[in-house]
Parts: structure tokens; sequence; C-alpha cells
């Protein structure tokens, strides 16, 4: 297998794979792209108001809904009136995310968690990224600059195991494999075709991007706890469906380099 190489490109780290080799020409950057913030939701009410307050401007705020029972709907449209409202009735994040991904009618779809955990300040860097030539961005909490307060001893050995494994595998250099801050052109929404159900929906996503020869950056993002409720997230149930991911993308054919869909 090849070593990946790295090139540094405004203030992120840029993968280079062997699928690069297949890559299409760079197609004219977009300057000012429009902007789709996708956020799935079950019982967020109370941590809205932190994500909505820090957010920048944008071209649209799509709430995926997993039937929620304590007026996070409501809440939003209180918070922000021209927000999007998806309603997702099969239960898991990798299906909120693929029916908000649908909706979205940006030239760039940004995902973040709404337990505001995530800085939606970041959101620029992302975007920076994407304009500086990357096709998918994703955040690391582990690059200069990044971290997380919220991050255990179990988790984070666990990811940086599956990092390794997805490295290895793929020929990628990632730093911080399971981690939802992610952004991407929506050109390429048919490149990483996601269709899974849960937590194991940004592995899905990292390895099919590599393995659609997309140019990958990764920039530094910071980690907090989340400020109300409980997670959903089980590490080692959802560590094992992320591995069993790993396995069968390992053996699925590589995906041809699709033609950019119109933005």
């Amino acid at each position: 297998m090849e070593p990946t190489t790295t090139t540094t490109m405004a203030a992120s780290r840029v993968q280079t794979t062997k699928a690069r080799r297949h890559l299409a020409p760079v197609p004219q950057p977009v300057i000012n792209p429009t902007v789709s913030l996708v956020v799935p939701t079950l019982n967020e009410a109370k941590n809205l108001p932190a994500l909505f307050g820090g957010l920048p401007d944008l071209h649209e705020v799509i709430i995926v809904d997993g039937r929620s029972t304590d007026g996070t709907i409501e809440e939003a449209e209180r918070l922000r009136p021209d927000v999007r409202i998806v309603r997702e009735e099969r239960p898991g994040k990798g299906y909120a995310l693929s029916a908000g991904f649908e909706a979205a009618t940006g030239d760039v779809v940004v995902m973040i968690d709404a337990d505001g955990s995530m800085d939606p300040g970041e959101i620029e860097s992302f975007v920076d990224a994407l304009t500086h030539g990357a096709d998918f961005v994703k955040g690391s909490r582990y690059m200069r600059g990044g971290g997380s307060t919220d991050l255990t001893l179990i988790r984070s050995t666990g990811n940086r195991t599956l990092t390794l494994m997805v490295n290895v595998l793929f020929g990628t250099g990632y730093t911080d494999l399971c981690y939802g801050y992610n952004a991407f052109w929506r050109r390429h929404l048919d490149a990483l075709e996601v269709d899974c159900a849960g937590f194991e929906v940004e592995t899905l996503m990292n390895i099919r991007a590599a393995k659609a020869g997309l140019r990958i950056a990764e920039v530094p993002s910071f980690e907090t706890d989340r400020i109300h409720g409980e997670s959903n997230l089980n590490a080692w149930r959802d560590g094992w469906r992320i591995a069993r991911v790993i396995a069968s993308e390992t053996f699925r054919r590589r995906r041809k380099r699709q033609a950019p869909a119109a933005a």
C-alpha cells in the first residue's frame, strides 16, 4: 500500500490517497458558496439556543427530527422562523443525516450535532477549506488547535484504534475518524451514498469519500461536553458497528468517481 502524503492548505490538513490518481480536474471554485446546515435532533430543545445563537450567516438550517417529545421542533421554529423541518420516522443518526442531505439545497452541506458540543463558529473554517480545493472536510479533535473535554479514555482509545485501521486499509491519513463535524460540496452526495442507520455514519462517509477519490481535508475542532441531556452513544455497541462498517467497506468494490451533480 502506498503511503499517504499530506499538504498544508489554509488551516487544514489535506489527505492524498491512491484513489486520487483518478480524480477529475478541480472544478472552478465557488467564491461565496451557499451553505446548508443539517442538524439531527432527538429531544434537544434545551440545547438549540446555544447552537442557533452562534450560527454564522447561512443559506438554510435544516432540522431533521426523530420524533422528539420535548418541543424540539417548536423551539427551533421559535429561535429561527426560517428553519426547515424534516421529520424522519426511522430511528438513527445515519438515517437522519441522509434525509437532511437529500433536503439540502446549498452548494455546501455542513453536518453538526445539536447537543451544543460543537462550536458553530468553526463552520467558516470548514467552508474555507472547501473553497481552497477540498471536496470533503472533516473536523479533528487531535490536530493542533482542536481538543475535547468530552472524550473518555475508552472512547479515545477506541477512536484511535479504528482510525489506524482505516488508515492502513484505505491509505488515508486521518487523525480523528469518529467525529460528527463534517462538510462537503453537495455535488458529491452521490459518491458518499449515506445508507446506514446509526453512529457509524461518520466512518462510512470518511471511507467512501476516500474510496471515491475525493480531496479530503481535516481542520481542527474543539468539542465540549453536551449542555443538556444524555447522549445516545454507547462506546461498545457503536464501536462494534463501526468495526463492521470498516470490514464491509474493505471488501466492497471501490466506487467509481461519479460526475458531479448540478449544484
